[in-house]
């Protein structure tokens, strides 16, 4: 009569164990963006602004390749097989409507040795474009994207300035949602205290507002 009670005192400790294995199971590793450890990549003559436009191609682990473009004061990072397939991933073309610039790292979160998303900072202005000494000039996001099988997206945005643990806090965000993301109907978390950085960022039409 006692051995039903001891049998599910076991399973609960075996699902237990399973699930820190699976929580163990994610590790982190980083790579950089830095112009001496990526590519130029030559840009079209035609393109509008094409004095003002630069790209990079960098490489990521597992064979992904790190698309980097910036124009007109602004950045988008996306990840793809090849070149060709980051510039045709949703991440292409999501940023801040503000001007803004990406921090050189990228922490990638992987399971199994595999990744599943990653995490980079960015510096997006919140100023009035004054010079005075008392306007804001930047603020710091991170922002969590999911990586392949499936699309390359943006999944939350952490702000940096008034989130305690920002950092684990992504880590936290990229584990529980990058997998599970659809690209296509899933909105973007604001994960902590938003403030003025993400509402930038959702003031880009590229991005949905998650209160909406």
């Amino acid at each position: 009569m006692q051995r039903f009670p001891v049998f599910a005192a076991a399973l609960a400790a075996v699902i237990s164990a399973t699930s820190l294995a699976a929580a163990s199971d994610i590790t982190s590793m980083y790579s950089s963006t830095a112009a001496k450890n990526c590519r130029k990549m030559p840009v079209a003559a035609s393109e509008v602004d094409a004095d003002d436009s630069a790209q990079w191609t960098c490489r990521g682990p597992a064979g992904l390749v790190v698309v980097k473009t910036e124009g007109d004061l602004r950045e988008t990072i996306t990840v793809g097989r090849t070149l060709k397939a980051a510039e045709d991933e949703p991440a292409a073309s999501q940023g801040f409507a503000a001007f803004n610039s990406t921090t050189d790292t990228i922490e990638w979160r992987l399971s199994g040795g595999k990744p599943f998303a990653m995490i980079q900072r960015w510096h997006v202005a919140v100023g009035d474009g004054s010079q005075s000494k008392a306007a804001p000039k930047t603020r710091q996001v991170l922002v969590v994207t999911r990586l392949p099988p499936g699309a390359v997206c943006h999944v939350a945005h952490i702000e940096v300035n008034g989130t305690r643990d920002a950092n684990e806090a992504a880590r936290r965000a990229a584990d529980k949602l990058a997998r599970g993301f659809d690209c296509k109907t899933d909105k973007i978390s604001v994960v902590g205290i938003g403030g003025r950085a993400t509402a930038l960022a959702m003031a880009s039409r590229n991005i949905p507002d998650p209160a909406r």
